[in-house]
């Protein structure tokens, strides 16, 4: 009785790396944190409507995240990372104090609130929820979310590049913004930039 012939796999086969959840979850997390933000952006809120002095930002922000997203992937496989408990850790830490910083400064700002540079009429100065550490909180929150995605894919590459849009960006809706807040609200509105930091929550808040 012949023997069957033992067939050996081709070695570029067998030394082919095969996807394991060490490899998904940090894939599938930092997706699933984009699809929720972009399902967010689309939420219909019940908002007062006011002038929008510009839609430029809004596109960069956007732009900033998918890029962020995609490039952060990219690089995650090309240089055949695994999930590091550490940063993912941390990524989720971020991504999760990204929403309840932005929910809050959405709750505080309630029918002001707006995806752009939109002073209304009967515009309220709100200094409540996380606008008591930090002027721009919805920013600070968008800064965590891409830290966050850098984080849990070590993406250190796409998070720098990626700084190229969103850093020119954000100083420019900061400016646009400031300027308007200025024009509405006067002295009340300097003495908050006086008190209160712009983004990052770094002076406890003065007791009122």
């Amino acid at each position: 009785m012949g023997v069957a012939p033992v067939v050996e796999p081709h070695p570029e086969i067998a030394q082919k790396p095969m996807m394991t959840v060490d490899v998904y979850l940090p894939l599938a997390s930092v997706v699933l944190i984009y699809l929720t933000r972009m399902i967010e952006l689309r939420t219909r809120r019940d908002t007062i409507a006011g002038p929008v002095r510009e839609r430029l930002t809004l596109r960069l922000f956007v732009l900033a995240g998918t890029l962020m997203v995609a490039g952060s992937i990219v690089e995650f496989l090309l240089r055949h990372l695994k999930l590091n408990e550490w940063t993912f850790g941390g990524g989720w830490m971020c991504a999760v104090a990204s929403v309840v910083v932005r929910r809050k400064a959405i709750a505080a700002l309630g029918k002001f609130w707006s995806l752009h540079v939109e002073i209304r009429e009967h515009h309220q100065f709100v200094q409540t929820g996380p606008f008591r550490w930090v002027r721009h909180p919805t920013y600070f929150s968008m800064i965590l979310e891409l830290v966050a995605a850098g984080l849990i894919l070590n993406a250190w590459c796409a998070l720098l590049v990626v700084a190229l849009v969103f850093v020119p960006a954000l100083i420019l809706r900061l400016r646009l913004e400031e300027a308007a807040l200025v024009e509405k609200f006067g002295e009340r509105y300097r003495a908050y930039q006086r008190s209160t930091p712009a983004l990052v929550p770094y002076k406890i808040p003065q007791a009122k």
